[in-house]
Parts: C-alpha cells; structure tokens; sequence
C-alpha cells in the first residue's frame, strides 16, 4: 500500500475554508417523444441517394434474398432526425454532465476528447475490418503496441484484445484455462472453477457458460476472501480461481498471493480479474502476484466509453506457456519487414472470440490514453483514484444511515460498497428509493449485484477525475437525500420527481408478455395493432 491509501481526514482550517456546498438546482428535460419509427411522413427525406449508373453492371440478387415489399422506415428529414436525437439526448445523464461517482464498479472517467478526434479520423472511421494488411499497417501497429504496453502493465507475456468486452474476456480465459487442461488430457476431471462471492458475477457466469461447476467463497468476518474456505474447496478436481481483486467492496486481498500459492498446488491455474484495476495501476500487476491469466476492461481503467453497454473492449492477457491458446488471429511484427500481420494459423487456439479484431475506436482511445500518461501518470492516476475514495468515504460515514460493512476502520482501494441499512430499519425506505431520489439532484448510484451479500447497497466509485469540490457536492447530496429520508420519507419514496419519468413499473421487466423488442412487437402490444 501506499502512502494515498492512508485514511483521510480533514483538519479544523481546510474543513474552514472549504465553502459548504450549495445543492444545484436541477428539472431534467421531458420532450415526450415518440419513437422514431412514428415519427416523419411518406415523402419525406433526409438526402437524396444519386441514381446507380446504368453503364454499371449491377449483381443479381437471389429471388430468396429480396424483399417482397420495402422496409417500413421512418421518412424524415434531417432537422427533424437531428432534433428527435437531441432530445433524446436531453433526456439522458451521463458522465460529461453529472458526477458520475455513482456507476458503482464501472469505473465511469472522463474521456478526454482529444481522442474521439482520433477515432474520428477517416484513417481510423473509414476502415474496413476486410482490408488487405497492407494497407492497415498503422492501426495493427497500435493494435500491437498497445498489447505491448498491457504486457508491462500486467506483467504477462501476451495479450489478446480480440475480446469485445470485459465479459467476452472472461469467458476467453476460461476457454483458454479449458484448452490448456484439455491438452493436458486433464480436462474430465478438472471440472470446478472457484470465484468469490464479491468477485463479478461474469466470472461464475463464464465458467458455468463453459462447463464447469462453480465453487463461491463468501468472505470472513473481516470481509476478505476466506482462505480457510479456499483451502477446504481446492483438490484434483480444481482447474481454476477466478478472483477480482481489489473486490467490488473496495477491499484488497492482502494474502492474495497465498491463494495463488494453494491454487498452484493443488495443480490448478489463477485467472485475475483486474475490472477493478483503476487504484493499483503501476502500484502492483497480476504477475506479481503469480497469476496465469488476467484480463483488463479497457472500457472501464483506461478511459474508453463503456457506450451504453457496448461495444467496449477488453484485454487477455498471459503466460508464455498459456499463449498457444490465444484467440486468433493475434497481431504479430516482422523485424525483417517492419511489417505488421494477423496470424490465423494458430492450431492450438480457442479460436474466434468475434467477428475480426476488437473494438478498433476503442483500442485507439484506449492507447491514446495510456501514451499520453506514461509510466508516472498511470501510476499518480491511480494514486489519485485512491485519495479520491478514501476522501469520499471519509464524507460518507458522516450521514446518518450509512454504514460500511467489513474491515472496520481500514481504508478502501478505488470504490466502497456502503449500506442504507439502518436508515432502512429507521425509515422503511430502501437504497433504490435512495437511488431514485438521487436522480432529482441530476445524478444516480448503482446499488450491486445480486444477490445483495451486503443490505441495502450502494457502491460509490469517484476514479481519478473529479475534484475535491465534486466529491463534496456529491456527498452532499447523499446527506440531503438522507435526511428527507428521515424527515419526509414520502417524497424518497415517490421520487423522482423531477427526472424524465417517474419510476419503472415491474412488469415491463419481468413479464415477458409485456417486452417489444422490435418494432413489430411495439405496433402488436403497445399500439395494438393486429396482425403485426
């Protein structure tokens, strides 16, 4: 640990000159706008698309592959398609409006912009993933060298940024932890995977997807991993450990070399979640700690827009002795011809993860980002996250309600997993309301996975790119949200009230008669239109 882990206290005369922070005033703008799909009129257009020329040959489409009639898209000019989205976008919060501290594990930072103008660059917008190699020789050697830089930062020997996600890149770990044991001749017996409970869900998620039995171990008292719990599970049959560290709680595992150790002899192989990286960057890497595979979240530690979801990109990285197995192609270099190629003749690999190579707007940000740090700035990056959290958790313990379960008293590394417990127990409210309420003040927090190990949840994680005055804005907000909590219970729980829309009702999620996840079944259940 070092010295910016050292909990954060604030002294009569900063807590003096530090002006109370004044809560903002805020409506979220409400267009009430339909779908695109019911807006615009027969005739309509946004460009007119010249005529083919008729002296070119034109391919014979397949009776099969013809429509019998056209699609039924909107017609719209485009004021009206730039003002549909515009709204749209007034409705919406995110982090170039809002403090968003409150994404929880995501890691939400600011993207600098600088780098969607490279991504922008027709050099990079107008590739086409079929190109000849020759002609793409400088994003595969950005490709490459980024592999390069994730290889210092980790440790590891090779990586692989084929994955399309955090998610895709934990399952291309197990399939390589599978391959490797298949190999092995081992792969029958070797079928359980051990994660934590306070690890990510994606990491049980993946090894069931790929055919293991998973093993979840739940903390102990002080809230670390249980190392007897550990030790009772590994045997002949373990072919893995799936571990986030630091967990989604904040916590570090300070023994987390000791379950590498446990796991090595009982001749299975460590997988290192590193979705929570953003506190240990140049601090400490997965080879370490003596981990065979890890992967990053480029979408997440290194400033690349988790866009809504997807696409976002992830990194796989390993030992020379798991490097046969990579997904292919991987991007090698030629010294001789100081030219860069995709190697697809890779017998022993798990094969495609996806469709060509990576998120390639996302990897250029992502490099962008690293270069323009370097070493020191990844490092003060990190540190800063740190300082950033400790502060914060030292503003938060301060609201009534709040509580931080497990380690009592110690700092955490990047994010803090709260509770609203007693507030629940005081008022009957529940973090969601909390939650929900939050949106009133143009801002939000997540709560966790499920299943809620820690009662009524809130997980705050403020990254390296807010100030000081942020954090004291954001904390204020808890505070306020917390004492309406307490002296008007019922406006927490009738909230938002100033937000786009008021609360979701239950059945949209979970009665499948009620989903329209196309614009057919929108006509058929919403607008109730027959024989759509």
């Amino acid at each position: 640990m070092t010295a910016s882990h050292a909990p954060v206290s604030v002294s009569p005369e900063e807590a003096r000159i530090a002006p109370k922070p004044r809560l903002r005033r805020f409506q979220q703008a409400s267009w009430d706008e339909k779908l695109i799909f019911e807006l615009g009129s027969p005739g309509e257009r946004g460009v007119l698309v010249p005529a083919a020329d008729p002296s070119v040959p034109m391919p014979a489409i397949p009776a099969a592959l013809r429509r019998a009639e056209p699609p039924a898209l909107p017609e719209m000019s485009q004021q009206q398609v730039l003002r549909h989205y515009l709204r749209l976008s007034q409705e919406n919060l995110g982090a170039d409006l809002n403090i968003d501290v409150g994404q929880g594990t995501c890691t939400m930072k600011y993207s600098p912009k600088v780098n969607d103008q490279f991504v922008r660059d027709p050099r990079i917008a107008a590739l086409h993933p079929l190109q000849d190699e020759d002609t793409v020789q400088g994003v595969l050697g950005i490709i490459h060298s980024l592999e390069q830089l994730l290889k210092e930062i980790s440790g590891m020997d090779r990586v692989s940024l084929q994955p399309g996600a955090g998610s895709a890149a934990i399952y291309t770990n197990v399939a390589m932890i599978r391959a490797h044991f298949a190999a092995r001749g081992e792969l029958d017996r070797r079928d359980e995977i051990i994660t934590t409970i306070f690890s990510h869900p994606s990491n049980a998620a993946c090894a069931k997807t790929a055919g293991f039995k998973v093993i979840t171990l739940h903390p102990d008292a002080d809230g670390y991993p249980d190392i007897e719990a550990l030790r009772a599970a590994v045997g002949p049959r373990t072919a893995a450990l799936l571990i986030t560290n630091p967990e989604d709680t904040g916590i570090y595992n300070p023994r987390i070399e000791e379950f590498v150790r446990i796991v090595h002899e009982a001749g299975g192989l460590c997988s290192y979640d590193q979705a929570n990286a953003n506190g240990i960057l140049g601090i400490t890497r997965a080879r370490d700690a003596g981990f065979d595979l890890c992967h990053f979240n480029l979408h997440k530690t290194f400033s690349t827009p988790h866009a809504c979801g997807g696409p976002a990109a992830g990194a796989c990285a390993v030992t020379e002795e798991l490097a046969p197995y990579l997904p292919r192609p991987t991007v090698e270099f030629d010294p001789a011809t100081g030219m860069y190629r995709l190697d697809d003749d890779r017998p022993e690999s798990v094969g495609k993860m996806r469709p060509f190579y990576g998120v390639v707007p996302n990897l250029v940000r992502a490099y962008a980002w690293i270069m323009s740090l370097g070493a020191e700035g990844l490092r003060a990056a990190a540190e800063t996250a740190v300082l950033n959290n400790n502060y914060l958790l030292h503003k938060v313990r301060q609201i009534p309600g709040v509580s931080v379960p497990y380690a009592a008293g110690r700092p955490r590394v990047e994010q803090v997993r709260y509770s609203w417990e007693k507030l629940h127990e005081d008022t009957g409210l529940h973090t969601e309301d909390l939650g929900l309420r939050a949106a009133d003040f143009g801002t939000h927090y997540w709560t966790s996975h499920h299943p809620y190990v820690v009662p009524e949840p809130m997980t705050l994680e403020p990254t390296e790119s807010y100030t000081r005055a942020d954090l004291d804005e954001y904390a204020a907000i808890l505070a306020e949200i917390a004492r309406e909590a307490y002296e008007d219970p019922e406006t927490v729980r009738t909230a938002p009230h100033r937000s786009t829309i008021h609360r979701v009702r239950p059945e949209a999620l979970d009665d499948p008669a009620t989903w329209a996840v196309s614009w057919r079944a929108y006509r058929r259940k919403v607008l109730g239109e027959a024989g759509r």
